[in-house]
């Protein structure tokens, strides 16, 4: 008998737990907790928000605030998105190196790691205000690009599957860097989980 799958359909976001209990010395282990538990939490309660405000508009046939709903989504939904990435581009010292097919991207995009690595730190640390460094796949030019975000949905090119995300927002280095984000920036480059970037860049390939 051939089993039935269902579709589970659309399903509220939820906070993903933390692969890792600390990354000191780069991150603090205070910052780790409070940009985790409350900041990315807030983002997840407030996408869940905007969707459930959305659904009621159009079950009433209310769109008098569609425009305000509309933004705060693409505010938090981008925001809960980049922070589950960000999470899953670190891990305690450093783990592995680029796969093989990242490594010939990069090449091919950037010359050598370590040009898209300064490319990358450059952008990163010059965003204004605040928001986000990517190294994101572009796939109708089918290349790797250094893209820079501010808050968390603005700048963006459509279409970029992010493959590695530094956060840039204060709340996500100033307790132990104060405004030394550029020195936040460089410490970041040590943790980055290159087996997780391998992975993202093959699903995006595909």
């Amino acid at each position: 008998m051939q089993e039935t799958v269902t579709a589970a359909g659309p399903q509220p976001y939820t906070l993903p737990p933390l692969q890792y209990k600390s990354l000191e010395p780069v991150i603090d282990d205070q910052t780790l907790a409070l940009h985790h538990d409350k900041h990315h939490a807030g983002y997840v309660t407030g996408a869940n928000a905007a969707i459930e405000a959305i659904e009621k508009a159009r079950a009433d046939g209310d769109f008098a605030l569609i425009k305000t709903w509309e933004r705060a989504l693409a505010f938090h939904g981008s925001g809960h998105a980049l922070h589950t990435l960000y999470w899953a581009s670190m891990w305690p010292g450093g783990r592995g190196k680029p796969s093989a097919d990242l490594e010939a991207a990069v090449e091919a995009s950037f010359g050598s790691k370590d040009k898209m690595l300064a490319q990358f730190a450059a952008a990163t640390k010059a965003v204004e205000a605040s928001g986000w460094g990517i190294l994101a796949h572009e796939p109708l030019g089918k290349r790797l690009v250094v893209l820079q975000a501010e808050r968390h949905q603005d700048l963006t090119v459509w279409g970029c599957v992010p493959i590695l995300v530094c956060d840039v927002w204060e709340h996500a280095y100033y307790l132990k860097y104060q405004n030394r984000r550029a020195e936040y920036v460089d410490a970041w480059m040590a943790i980055i989980d290159w087996e997780s970037a391998g992975a993202r860049f093959a699903a995006a390939t595909v």
